[in-house]
């Protein structure tokens, strides 16, 4: 039964992010969203630690001190921080974070805002993946500047304006290049 409840869970929000990746303009992101999640890798595990409300990979973590479902996922898929983590030239780091594309910034404002709705339910309102991104904001350390700062941004869209706007938001300014002040003041929000 968890391989079936996994499944669901893991179909709906790529179906949910795809939607959402759509409407943006962003569609080849939205077919291959988390595709990954399906190869043995990461859906046996998915499977076996299935919950329901929260990810798979924080049980796999509890239970055995690592997630290799996490290491498979976050190294295929590159709307996740972690995967823009490398080596760094600076004498000081020994690890560093790189910057973005906007457009896997854009992707990763998405996957949150669905992952949060598939796991929050009902209780979901837009500023959910503000709050659960700002409690793990300073912890971020090895997250590159930039790229934190238009991900909140992103997300304080959401929160204020909500999912369409900033939907169009990404579409037809943020992938442009076009500020968020630019955009409202252009777009009277």
């Amino acid at each position: 039964m968890k391989a079936i409840d996994h499944f669901r869970t893991i179909t709906k929000h790529h179906i949910l992010v795809r939607n959402y990746c759509f409407r943006a303009g962003m569609y080849w992101q939205g077919l291959t969203h988390d595709l990954s999640k399906y190869s043995p890798a990461e859906f046996l595990v998915g499977c076996r630690y299935y919950q329901g409300n929260r990810s798979p990979n924080n049980a796999e973590r509890e239970a055995t001190g690592v997630s290799m479902a996490w290491l498979h996922h976050k190294g295929r898929n590159r709307h996740h921080f972690e995967h823009w983590v490398d080596y760094s030239l600076d004498p000081d780091y020994v690890i560093m974070g790189a910057r973005m594309p906007k457009k896997y910034i854009a992707e990763m404002a998405i996957d949150r805002i669905s992952a949060s709705r598939i796991y929050m339910g009902d209780s979901y309102t837009n500023a959910c993946p503000l709050e659960y991104f700002l409690k793990s904001r300073d912890k971020l350390w090895f997250v590159e500047k930039h790229t934190k700062k238009e991900l909140e941004g992103l997300l304080r869209i959401l929160d204020r304006y909500g999912e369409d706007c900033l939907l169009r938001y990404i579409r037809y300014g943020y992938l442009k290049g076009i500020s968020w002040k630019q955009y409202k003041n252009k777009n009277n929000y």
